[in-house]
């Protein structure tokens, strides 16, 4: 089969693949190519003929069998185009080739023979004398699914507004289902319920005049818009085909959307008059259009999860706060949260509404759902626990009245009824784990799916408000993913995209929406889990956070009066560091936020030296050191500052020279010969800063005799400027 796979990929001209394709198709409608042993193919009793649909499936996967020929024609064709290197015109006729041919096989049958002509197509298309299986008619209609989404992807967004229908291949898709549905003697392979019919007709409307709309579109941002959700009606289309009853609800309401998203396209009688009667209590549309995308994400295919996606990239942007708040409590949402997390679910979703988003009735049904989830979890185990307990107390009962000499036979007996109970536990102890496995690994999928989502929005709107909301989900979804089973590839995805969506974006959130009392607590969660968090990825994430939120509270421009909050923040991490000597701050984190963001070591300057001078211990008092000969760098080297700047620096140390002589007695004057080195580097640090503000005078007045000599002893070369002339 390999030698089979390599010799196709050999095929790279259209003529080459046109011969490929048209010789697949008659092995696939030649029954006497493909059976092997016909007479015993041809012996069926009604027994075997009642389990057809199961031999079918069976026999599909059965090498050398006509059902397995079948299925390997069926996934070879739409990989012929994977090598095929010509111009889009010659592509375009190879892709019609083969979709043709999965459409008719798949998705229709005849009930006059085998042959059907077309004569508006004047084309003459045939089938297998002996019908092939559902399972291959679904296979050929998600070979549809895969070649128009490829198709989709392809065609790129350049020449949108451009598109003819000779190259739109959706368009000449439903065109040809169309023309074939027509003919009398075809029929869908299946029988269709009357939601099904009724969703398939709508859809067919609904693509008809979205594609009549996007050809006359002048714009070409609603050709853009027109084209995605043509694709996604036709995806939808198939999938109705595909799985009977589950998508009637969701095609109904994407018509819907549609009809609202453009409704000079739709030349509906009906909508008029629904527009009449509910335009007081229908909900916005665009609610309803997120929803909808949104249902059809947990259990659809790959080429409905990329349709959904294409129409979110062209109408994320006038997403409400309301949708964007639903696509994030999905995110958050668990199925089986610690007991730990559910002790603080309370406090967490208080911090849910940080942007006045969430409605009342949302939060109840999150609660009756998280709570019944629970509750089905739990009458689970109970049930197995009573399960458990019965046997062991048979057991038990059974044993002592068991003699070592007689009542052999009971003890068969007991030993058969306890195999048999045992049995049934351990088979109830797999289903309900695999039911577990099943419904985690769904919602998993189904995050993953939204988290694509939420990437295009932050990709298109890097600046609004609500990126801080997003932010706010993604940031606790990824600390809680720690708890959570299967929380890896979660975890990877969502941290790939706080990084390089939002904290590494060159846009931030700006506008006078965001308000100080919305971000200080996220700094503060940000400053904890940065300075006291185990996990190295919660600290990476919780550092990024903290400069990221300090830039937006930068930007905006409080007075210190409003920010005496987060400088709070900053010297309550201070005053713990030095008075506590459990205290698990990482006195780097300050070191950084001070470098990166003058405007609060500027404002903490007096507080910084005040706790340097009475830390708890020698070690600590050197941290704090290293931290104010950074900023005392600083100060130094930059020279070519204005002389606002340099006016203010100066003034402020001038302030504050008694306490920092004070600071250099006690230090130069340490007995800790390990630290003393280190000591003298940031002595001389500050030294410097002292002679870059011209503050010399200033300094040697403010020394005492003691902390002079101090001074002249200690450091050397590096107190030579500051020396007195003798006299």
């Amino acid at each position: 089969m390999q030698a089979v796979k390599e010799l196709v990929a050999k095929f790279n001209s259209e003529q080459g693949c046109m011969l490929l394709v048209h010789n697949l198709m008659s092995m696939f409608v030649d029954d006497g190519s493909l059976s092997d042993e016909p007479s015993d193919q041809s012996q069926t009793t009604d027994e075997n003929s009642e389990a057809g649909s199961v031999e079918d499936k069976d026999s599909s996967g059965t090498p050398g069998s006509a059902d397995f020929l079948k299925n390997w024609i069926i996934e070879t064709m739409p990989r012929i185009l994977k090598n095929l290197k010509v111009e889009s015109e010659a592509k375009f006729r190879v892709q019609t080739e083969v979709l043709k041919f999965l459409a008719v096989q798949g998705i229709f049958s005849s009930s006059l023979g085998t042959e059907v002509t077309s004569f508006e197509l004047q084309e003459k298309f045939k089938w297998p004398k002996a019908a092939i299986s559902s399972t291959l008619c679904r296979l050929c209609i998600e070979q549809i699914q895969l070649l128009l989404a490829n198709a989709q992807k392809e065609e790129g967004l350049a020449s949108l507004s451009n598109v003819l229908d000779r190259n739109d291949l959706g368009s000449y898709f439903m065109r040809f289902l169309d023309t074939l549905h027509n003919i009398p003697s075809l029929s869908l392979y299946r029988h269709l319920s009357n939601d099904d019919e009724k969703a398939f007709k709508e859809l067919q409307l609904m693509e008809t005049q979205l594609s009549s709309e996007e050809r006359n579109s002048g714009n070409k941002i609603d050709a853009s818009k027109l084209h995605a959700l043509r694709y996604l009606l036709i995806q939808l289309l198939l999938q109705v085909l595909l799985r009977p009853g589950e998508f009637s609800e969701a095609a109904s309401e994407l018509v819907t959307c549609c009809k609202k998203a453009f409704p000079a396209a739709c030349h509906d009688e009906s909508m008029e008059e629904d527009d009449q009667s509910d335009d007081d209590e229908a909900p916005n549309w665009m609610d309803v259009l997120i929803d909808t995308l949104l249902s059809l994400l947990p259990q659809s295919s790959s080429p409905i999860s990329s349709a959904v996606e294409q129409v979110f990239r062209f109408f994320c942007d006038d997403i409400t706060d309301s949708g964007l708040h639903r696509m994030l409590r999905i995110v958050k949402k668990d199925l089986n949260p610690g007991r730990r997390r559910g002790m603080e679910q309370d406090s967490d979703e208080d911090d849910d509404d940080f942007l006045g988003l969430e409605e009342a009735e949302d939060g109840e049904e999150a609660q009756s759902e998280e709570t019944g989830e629970s509750g089905d979890h739990a009458d689970d185990s109970d049930d197995m626990m009573e399960t458990n307990e019965t046997g062991e107390d048979n057991r038990d009962v059974k044993d002592p009245s068991v003699s070592d000499d007689s009542d052999e036979e009971m003890d068969d007996e007991a030993m058969f009824r306890m195999d048999d109970k045992l049995a049934l536990i351990f088979k109830e102890k797999r289903n309900l784990a695999a039911g577990k496995v099943t419904a985690q690994s769904q919602l998993v999928l189904f995050k993953l799916r939204v988290l694509s989502l939420l990437e295009i929005y932050l990709h298109r709107n890097p600046g609004k408000p609500q990126v801080l909301t997003v932010y706010t989900y993604l940031y606790r979804a990824f600390v809680n993913s720690y708890a959570s089973e299967g929380g890896e590839q979660l975890r990877q995805r969502i941290s790939g995209i706080l990084q390089k969506k939002i904290l590494k974006s060159k846009e931030y959130p700006r506008g006078d929406e965001i308000q100080l009392s919305t971000l200080q607590p996220l700094l503060e969660k940000s400053l904890e889990a940065a300075s006291r968090s185990n996990q190295k990825p919660i600290i990476s994430l919780a550092e990024s956070s903290m400069f990221w939120l300090l830039k937006i509270i930068h930007a905006r421009s409080f007075s210190e009066s409003e920010l005496e909050g987060v400088f709070k923040l900053f010297k309550d991490v201070l005053t713990d560091y030095c008075d506590n000597k459990k205290s698990r701050v990482k006195p780097a984190i300050v070191r950084d936020v001070f470098q990166r963001h003058p405007w609060i070591s500027h404002h903490l300057f007096g507080f910084l030296l005040e706790k340097c001078g009475g830390a708890v211990s020698e070690f600590r008092r050197v941290e704090l050191l290293n931290i104010l000969s950074c900023i005392f760098k600083s100060w130094s080297s930059k020279k070519g500052d204005g002389d606002k700047d340099a006016s203010s620096r100066s003034k402020m140390l001038k302030q504050h020279l008694p306490t920092l002589c004070e600071l250099f007695q006690k230090v130069l004057t340490n007995e800790d010969h390990l630290k003393r080195a280190e000591l003298r580097r940031h002595c001389a640090k500050v030294l410097q800063a002292i002679l870059a503000l011209n503050l010399k005078k200033s300094f040697l007045k403010a020394l005492t005799p003691d902390a002079y000599a101090a001074c002249e002893s200690h450091l050397g070369q590096n107190f030579l400027p500051f020396k007195k002339s003798p006299g």
